[in-house]
């Protein structure tokens, strides 16, 4: 994303110079070589990036309730061979994450649910759910213990389809795993949604500004405004009365 508009930006920079308007060209020009230093020097994406996630920089110490439902918001997931599916690399914190809750919970000999919400946007035949939660019972997750929610195909849907579902548990709380960068779209969709869930961040993007462009801070850049725009969507959509009515019964 960030790369192709760096690619638009020059190509308008040399049709402004072809149709003669070069004071216009330079200027692109000059924004252009700006936005590659400060995105590939770290100090863009530092501060999208660090805009998302540091409210959820420290992992909330767990004080579990006697009935606790475990939300697990699904990444990615790759096919690394026919018929094998397992989720994509930056989504194991995740899954690690939502285990280590669950040990713990039952630790304290207290109802754990674990919910595992995501369907199967790119179509590979298996809903990213059943793929998460089989791993999840390789774990040590018991079966009896998870329940899967797959027809979401993105986060608004995650909060959608999850709401009913957790209304039908009655939990007395509700904990809400996911990445840290994700973790501040996903309780705003989810609030909205009448669930107020205890967040608690699996893995933690940080960028270290320097003075070489590094192409690590393009992708964390572009992660940053995949963020940005799908609240800046919702937005959209609200103003547009796009989005449905949202019923607000807290499932607790």
């Amino acid at each position: 994303m960030t790369i192709t508009t760096l690619l638009i930006v020059l190509l308008l920079a040399w049709l402004l110079a072809w149709f003669g308007r070069r004071r216009w060209s330079g200027t692109l020009v000059v924004i252009a070589l700006a936005l590659f230093l400060l995105v590939g020097g770290g100090l863009l994406p530092h501060w999208l990036i660090d805009q998302l996630q540091a409210d959820y920089a420290t992992r909330p110490v767990p004080i579990w309730a006697p009935r606790n439902a475990i939300v697990l918001l699904t990444g990615a997931q790759v096919q690394s061979a026919p018929d094998v599916l397992e989720p994509s690399l930056g989504s194991y914190a995740r899954i690690t994450e939502t285990a280590v809750l669950y040990h713990d919970c039952r630790r304290a000999r207290v109802i754990c649910t674990v919910l595992v919400s995501g369907g199967d946007p790119d179509q590979f035949g298996t809903p990213l759910a059943l793929v998460y939660g089989n791993l999840l019972q390789r774990l040590g997750v018991d079966a009896a213990d998870v329940q899967l929610e797959s027809a979401s195909a993105n986060t608004w849907e995650n909060a959608k389809f999850t709401q009913p579902m957790l209304h039908a548990m009655a939990p007395v709380r509700i904990w809400l795993v996911t990445s840290g960068y994700h973790m501040h779209r996903a309780m705003t969709y989810f609030e909205r949604f009448g669930i107020t869930p205890v967040a608690v961040r699996a893995d933690y993007i940080q960028v270290l500004p320097s003075w070489r462009p590094d192409a690590r801070n393009f992708h964390v850049m572009d992660i940053a405004l995949h963020e940005y725009l799908g609240l800046i969507r919702t937005r959209v959509y609200d103003a547009m009365g796009w989005n449905e009515r949202i019923t607000r019964s807290d499932p607790r």
